[in-house]
């Protein structure tokens, strides 16, 4: 038999041995991603914070809960351990889902928004982050969500939301689009949508690790400018509190709804 057959039918043994090899270790890793990792899911606002802006047709607080536990089921079934901040139509203040969140080692923290602002056009999905840490995170899961809607893309963005910034583990705000756009508030108020975008946000969370980091535009001055005119305007009287003003602690948000920094 000549020498080279030989060498070849070698060669071809050792690659079908490598690729054998190769496919048990990928199989092996994707079945670890949930190995040990708990999942913390916040349902935002809850119980008297209806969420959004006066006058929307959907209320955040519930479309944000029927998401989230949608997405819990969803992580369920993939291994994942999960914790909800609230399972039913309940407040929780933010430093309370904060110190759910930081109880638990090895986790991630997911929290489930939808965007509203007086300007009925504006629409997309954005994804919040604060520490370096969370931006694989929120650069995964931005990249399935936005990938499996119809709706635009508003990017990545870092930000110090109360919620991210206190957090000790990796932690991401979605908002899965704008509930005062009357296209995406159509989407929102789909169960099949919903059950959509629970299973990208998931699939993000499974591909946390596998998706590279996006750029993103950095928003944390946003905030403390915000929170210096708000002074001034106490200040000069210039503005009054409307009696339809969200009670304090909420996550309320004038104009394109800003949550609590």
């Amino acid at each position: 038999m000549p020498r080279n057959f030989c060498r070849r039918r070698w060669s071809a043994a050792s690659l079908l041995a490598t690729l054998f090899i190769c496919c048990n270790s990928t199989a092996a890793q994707t079945d670890r991603t949930s190995e040990n990792v708990t999942v913390v899911i916040d349902a935002g606002h809850g119980g008297h914070d209806r969420g959004g802006i006066p006058g929307q047709r959907f209320s955040e607080k519930d479309m944000t809960l029927d998401v989230a536990q949608r997405l819990r089921n969803v992580l369920a079934a993939s291994g994942y351990r999960v914790v909800m901040t609230r399972d039913s139509d309940v407040f929780v203040p933010l430093a309370t889902r904060v110190a759910i969140a930081n109880s638990y080692r090895n986790a991630i923290f997911v929290c489930v928004h939808f965007n509203a602002t007086n300007r009925m056009g504006a629409g997309g999905i954005e994804t919040y982050f604060y520490s370096r840490d969370s931006l694989p995170l929120a650069s995964a899961i931005h990249h399935f969500v936005v990938g499996g809607a119809p709706s635009a893309s508003r990017g990545v963005r870092r930000r110090g939301y109360y919620v991210l910034r206190k957090t000790n583990i990796p932690a991401v705000l979605v908002e899965c689009g704008f509930l005062t756009n009357p296209t995406e508030a159509a989407y929102a108020g789909s169960a099949s949508y919903r059950q959509k975008l629970a299973e990208e946000i998931a699939a993000g969370v499974r591909g946390r690790n596998i998706v590279g980091s996006a750029s993103y535009v950095d928003q944390t001055k946003v905030a403390k400018s915000e929170h210096r005119r708000s002074k001034r305007s106490q200040k000069k009287g210039a503005r009054k509190k409307k009696s339809s003003s969200k009670p304090a602690g909420s996550e309320a948000r004038s104009g394109s709804i800003d949550r609590e920094s």
